[in-house]
């Protein structure tokens, strides 16, 4: 047995263990509808989750280049969410079209120089920390179970399971960001008083 993170098959196995199917040995073409819909069931919730923006999928005051001459800025294929941040905050208010940066300033996709944002990204599973793979895992489970079985007994189970999870993913965030107390918008304004 290999002692590596959850893997992208761990996952769905986990899904298919859920609703009383078969492991797969692998994900390269499965047959099985249950399989291809635990995998998109599983690729759906990773998205959900990463939409919100994580410490280990924000790429913070990362500058987007324009192109020349056109002066466009082109997100990466994998972006979720952008923002602009610091000065750039101000003077370009953005949001994203598509693949392109609209700015709201001159209601065009015309920039006169790259841009400072904060940008969330959608990484793969693979790429993801550990609490994050099992938080998404037990919620793609329990999804999983409701749309296909819809066993109230067995939602209760993954509830509590997705909900410890969640908790731990939570923690993984505040470790890695080394929030204190003291980051709280209550806390902070308190102790402006």
């Amino acid at each position: 047995m290999d002692l590596v993170p959850t893997t992208e098959l761990m996952a769905v196995n986990a899904m298919l263990r859920a609703i009383g199917e078969s492991p797969l040995n692998t994900l390269e073409a499965p047959d099985a509808v249950d399989a291809v819909l635990a995998q998109q069931t599983l690729e759906t919730v990773s998205r959900h989750v990463q939409e919100r923006g994580w410490y280990w999928n924000t790429l913070e005051n990362y500058t987007l280049p324009r192109s020349f001459p056109e002066g466009y800025i082109t997100l990466p294929a994998n972006c979720l969410k952008v923002d602009t941040v610091g000065d750039d905050a101000c003077n370009y208010p953005v949001t994203q079209r598509g693949q392109r940066l609209f700015n709201k300033r001159t209601n065009s996709f015309k920039f006169d120089k790259g841009v400072t944002v904060n940008l969330v990204e959608f990484l793969s599973f693979e790429e993801l920390p550990q609490a994050a793979r099992t938080y998404i895992t037990m919620a793609a489970c329990r999804k999983f179970q409701e749309d296909r079985v819809g066993s109230d007994t067995l939602a209760k189970f993954q509830i509590d399971d997705e909900k410890a999870a969640w908790a731990a993913m939570l923690s993984a965030e505040a470790e890695q960001r080394d929030a204190t107390i003291f980051d709280s918008y209550d806390v902070a304004r308190v102790m402006d008083r």
